[in-house]
């Protein structure tokens, strides 16, 4: 067996260490770290290949297990205490008495980094051979049916539409809020979720005045380990849509709070939404960067990581962008940036504030036939611009379904969301990809 470095911090474990370093093994202690922070940087340095970590260090969460996994380090905590065992198991972190010999715990450690390397082989493979055109490229949102999905699929798992569009308001949150409040009324279980990090703004549409973040209480559950449906919906919002009820996660309330939306926790979030929604509907913000980290120290949260997170996790991705000279090459420019960073993603475009008044007569035809030579794909659906009903929408803290339920705008949407005016979902015959 090769070599292990393996770096630690805590107090407890100091006499293992000494243990270890008197088998003369394999395993081998080469850095004792009085911090956290210092452990990851040590992690992220490419010394180590384990770290052995004591429950006292300090507060132990999945972002920080997923860091010390990003560097390709096994971690293995010390804890004896039933309730922290059960949390650190909860984030998939291996445990170990502190009581372990030294032999048990070094075969623990050799065990552990040898999962982590045969996991990164496997990911390695998985990756060579996917194909992009496996993509999930539509979905019905309110029928639930997924291409290439089984039906038992659908029953046991929960879809993730996710909503997203370049800078400027093309109207992301109007699109995700009514969707999802088009669902709800055809009878769909559904989540809406505000993980805007720049300019959340579900609450106000909905016309919530509580000072709460809904999203940010189930990300620290996530974070910790503690996140169970239960918690979810508690922490979620009820708002009536008609006779139907809608689940809001509310975002942040002040923009500077971003920081309690972590990546790894938010993506724990959508995954535990998945077995309490049938449709859970994101909210995302615009910015795709992802370098934000390299002026921060090692453990500094990303502000873009729950719009990448929730797009690389969404079975839908909806790409939103106004329908004017600003907003058509912004969408294109925005559309060229999500496919380098999310190659998964496969949206829908959809051209919001359709009017003649900016691009002629027929408007539909002039932007398919712009879209055409400059943009990539087709667009899939067209949005009106309803300035009356919007604002009837806004003024009343009401979805378009009940503020104007016969205006234009509401009707485009319903039939985005596969649900006509009268609010019974539609059937569609289930479309298949052809084999290749």
């Amino acid at each position: 067996m090769s070599a292990i470095p393996v770096v630690t911090s805590g107090s407890g474990t100091a006499d293992l260490v000494q243990g270890l370093e008197r088998l003369q093994g394999p395993v081998t202690v080469i850095r004792r770290c009085t911090e956290l922070s210092e452990l990851i940087a040590a992690c992220q340095s490419g010394m180590a290949r384990a770290a052995i970590v004591d429950d006292d260090a300090g507060e132990l969460t999945a972002s920080l297990a997923d860091r010390v996994a990003a560097a390709g380090v096994a971690l293995v905590v010390l804890a004896d205490d039933q309730a922290a065992r059960s949390r650190f198991e909860q984030l998939g972190v291996r445990c170990a008495s502190r009581n372990l010999d030294s032999p048990a715990l070094a075969e623990l450690v050799a065990s552990a980094v040898q999962s982590m390397e045969a996991r990164g082989r496997e990911e390695g493979a998985a990756s060579a051979l996917a194909d992009p055109a496996d993509s999930l490229r539509s979905w019905e949102l309110a029928g639930g049916t997924s291409v290439g999905s089984s039906d038992s699929q659908n029953h046991r798992q929960g879809k993730i539409v996710a909503v997203w569009g370049p800078a400027g308001s093309p109207g992301r949150t109007t699109l995700a809020v009514n969707l999802a409040a088009e669902a709800a009324a055809a009878g769909s279980q559904v989540l809406l979720v505000d993980a805007d990090t720049y300019g959340p703004s579900v609450a106000a549409m909905l016309g919530l005045t509580e000072e709460s973040a809904g999203l940010a209480q189930a990300c620290r559950l996530a974070d910790q380990g503690l996140l169970e449906p239960a918690g979810l919906e508690a922490s979620a919002v009820q708002v009536d849509v008609r006779a139907a009820r809608l689940r809001v996660l509310t975002g942040v309330t002040r923009a500077d709070r971003w920081i309690e939306i972590r990546g790894t926790a938010l993506a724990r979030v959508l995954e535990e939404a998945r077995s309490l929604a049938e449709i859970t509907v994101v909210d995302c913000g615009f910015s795709l960067e992802a370098d934000e980290e390299l002026s921060f120290d090692t453990m500094a949260p990303r502000r873009n990581a729950a719009t990448l997170v929730a797009l690389e996790h969404a079975d839908t991705v909806y790409a939103v962008g106004a329908a004017d000279p600003l907003g058509v090459p912004r969408l294109v420019r925005a559309l060229a940036e999500l496919e380098n960073a999310v190659p998964s993603a496969s949206p829908l475009v959809v051209m919001n504030k359709v009017r003649a008044s900016v691009t002629g007569r027929s408007p539909e035809r002039q932007l398919s036939e712009a879209w055409a030579r400059f943009g990539p794909g087709q667009i899939d659906a067209f949005l009106p611009a309803d300035w009356d009903a919007a604002d009837a929408a806004l003024r009343s803290g009401a979805v378009l379904l009940e503020a104007a339920p016969s205006s234009a705008l509401r009707t485009a949407i319903a039939a985005l969301a596969n649900v006509p005016a009268s609010g019974r979902a539609k059937r569609r015959r289930r479309r298949r990809i052809p084999a290749k």
